[in-house]
């Protein structure tokens, strides 16, 4: 893995270079230290030294030295001494007081030079293609336990939270969603909602296509008016409905599978922990999902309030924010696993037959490896259908009530409209004006949620939001590196991610990075030619366009050889009244005036793709493959 280094350095030298200074002894000690720490040094310290960096940004001076311990420090000029070059063309030598006219240049490269490898996967045996990096024992054991006291910690919280904060966050979540959940209860009421599998895991094992053969429901989804007879059956006729109900199982609440609980990889240095979800709870939390978004979306300002699809409005915010330090930009640690489920009780309270279902689809106890199964306090984990949009609102009651509390007055519907375009969430990356942050800051540790002071930004000119980052108008967002660079061929997905990280530094303006990444991709794939971002093969972006060989003998369209993905989802038949029921749900609409799906008007109206109900889920593994196609 010594190309890790080889890439940093050549980076260094290119971005020196447009800085006026010198990287020489910065990669000295990059590969020294690389020798003696490994990929930790690269993943984790740099990583640490590149968020302190950011912290400096936003208070406006450098920290004290404890704030990268793993530095040698410069007490002459007080900063480390580890990029000190890019350092003092941000930050005034001695003081460490950040310049007036910071140069841009060197902070986006202080940046690229420490974060580039913060997200990089843990690497694989390459014997075993297409495998997923694992999780060391003891780091899954550390993250379990992390879950556990997160879950206690909800507990606290809520045995703690003053009644009267409740009722406050039900009248402003009134006053916020209110048309929203009467849209949403009348839909559930007639049976509007349709539900959806999805492609990934499930706690009970099932295969894609044979989820929709579920035959396992629950009493609760029954009382909660989200019967089985019209979720699982195409055809509710009164003989498939008498079938039905001798083929299904209808668990009691005691008898209900626990969400499974495991980890996925994040980063080097941390884990992600997810939640499995029963297939039942899935499907019936899709049908709620796809209700609750679509609402959000048809109000004028809710939609303006809170992202459900396109990130790009918070990232607008968070420029702007960068150039006036209007707005500040807040995220939230754990935020999933801290969204209490009497929040999400208070959030529903006026809409009963709404907050049944909501509970209906909620699993209420999680199997934790190494703690056994455990009641959950929390409303529900990620992996659950519900938990992004109900997260996203839960917060944005929370920003309303810090908000009134700066005021000292309640709002009323018509404040509202003076936050739009101020006050927007996207899952726990959050924008709320400047004016207020402290108060929106002592709401959400009111509520028991954790404000990560190192990704929140709001007295400088650094602000982050969905993944973009901006100074002072500017953006300073990097290119990261995903996975170890590929040696081989066979490594499809190192192969797939190292020519989407030599496109990615080619329109960030990273030539000499580029140029660097085109000789090593060369060594693994021969034919390597220039295609447009919209190509099917793999191959390099340029703004020059791109090249072709040949002519199609029948189209006469452009053709060129080259590599390009192959993946197969896995073998998995359907038929009889499961691939009746998947055939009209990829085609159904919502009929307002019955309480079954609307069917298609024809049989042409239903696009099948032709081998879905052969095989369907997600791929197992990925291949490359060299054929000719079309470079555009």
């Amino acid at each position: 893995m010594k190309s890790l280094t080889s890439l940093w350095s050549i980076t260094a030298k290119e971005l020196a270079v447009r800085c006026c200074t010198s990287a020489t002894r910065d990669i000295t000690t990059v590969v020294s230290r690389y020798e003696h720490e490994g990929l930790w040094f690269l993943a984790v310290t740099l990583a640490d030294l590149g968020k302190a960096i950011e912290k400096w940004l936003d208070q406006g001076f450098v920290g004290p030295s404890s704030d990268v311990p793993k530095f040698k420090w410069d007490v002459k000029l007080g900063r480390p001494r580890f990029l000190g070059g890019f350092l003092d063309r941000v930050f005034e030598p001695g003081s460490g007081v950040l310049l007036d006219d910071p140069d841009i240049e060197a902070i986006y490269s202080l940046r690229q030079l420490t974060l580039m490898f913060g997200k990089i996967e843990l690497p694989t045996d390459p014997r075993k293609r297409g495998r997923a990096p694992v999780v060391t024992p003891r780091r899954e054991a550390r993250a379990m336990k992390g879950f556990v006291q997160c879950e206690q910690d909800v507990k606290v919280s809520d045995f703690f939270l003053d009644p009267q904060f409740i009722e406050d966050f039900k009248r402003v979540s009134g006053m916020l969603y209110g048309e929203v959940f009467d849209k949403l209860e009348r839909d559930l009421q007639f049976g509007r909602l349709i539900p959806k599998h999805g492609p990934g895991a499930v706690a009970d094992r099932l295969t894609s296509n044979s989820k929709f053969n579920l035959r396992t429901w629950t009493t609760r989804l029954q009382s909660a008016g989200m019967l089985a007879e019209e979720f699982l059956i195409a055809n509710p006729k009164p003989e498939r409905v008498s079938t039905l109900r001798e083929e299904l199982t209808v668990l009691e609440p005691g008898a209900e599978m626990p969400v499974r609980v495991i980890v996925v990889p994040k980063t080097l240095k941390t884990p992600r922990v997810i939640a499995i979800e029963p297939t039942a709870m899935q499907y019936a939390q899709q049908a709620l999902t796809r209700g609750l978004l679509s609402a959000i979306k048809e109000d004028g300002f809710l939609s303006s309030c809170i992202g459900t699809d396109n990130q790009n409005p918070n990232r607008r915010l968070a420029r702007i924010g960068s150039l006036s330090g209007d707005l500040a930009t807040l995220d939230l640690s754990e935020a999933s696993d801290r969204v209490s489920n009497q929040h999400v009780l208070a959030l529903f309270d006026g809409w009963p037959g709404l907050s049944q279902a909501i509970q209906a689809t909620r699993s209420r106890k999680a199997d934790v490896p190494g703690h056994g199964v455990l009641r959950l306090a929390k409303f529900a984990s990620m992996g659950s259908a519900l938990t992004f949009p109900i997260e996203a609102m839960v917060f944005l009651t929370i920003i309303f009530l810090g908000i009134e509390r700066e005021l000292s007055a309640p709002l009323v519907a018509e404040d509202l409209s003076r936050f739009c375009d101020r006050v927007r969430v996207f899952g726990d990356d959050l924008i709320v004006p400047r004016d207020y942050v402290l108060s929106v800051y002592d709401e959400l540790h009111t509520f028991g949620y954790v404000v990560n002071a190192g990704k929140s930004f709001w007295t400088g000119r650094f602000r982050e939001s969905c993944g973009k980052e901006y100074y002072d108008g500017h953006d300073v967002s990097i290119v990261r590196v995903r996975r170890v660079l590929p040696t081989t061929r066979q490594d499809a997905n190192g192969v797939i991610s190292a020519v989407k990280l030599r496109n990615l530094a080619y329109w960030a303006g990273l030539w000499q990075t580029t140029r660097w990444l085109d000789g090593h991709i060369r060594r693994v794939l021969k034919h390597f030619p220039n295609v447009a971002p919209t190509s099917p093969l793999l191959g390099r972006e340029s703004a020059l366009g791109y090249e072709f060989q040949r002519l199609h003998p029948n189209t006469h369209s452009p053709l060129t050889k080259g590599y390009y993905v192959r993946s197969q989802p896995p073998s998995d038949k359907l038929d009889g009244e499961g691939a009746l029921l998947k055939c009209l749900m990829r085609k159904a609409v919502p009929d307002p005036y019955s309480r079954i799906w609307a069917k298609p008007d024809h049989l042409d109206d239903i696009v099948v793709e032709t081998e879905h109900l052969e095989r369907s889920g997600r791929p197992k593994r990925v291949d490359i493959m060299l054929g000719t196609k079309s470079p555009f």
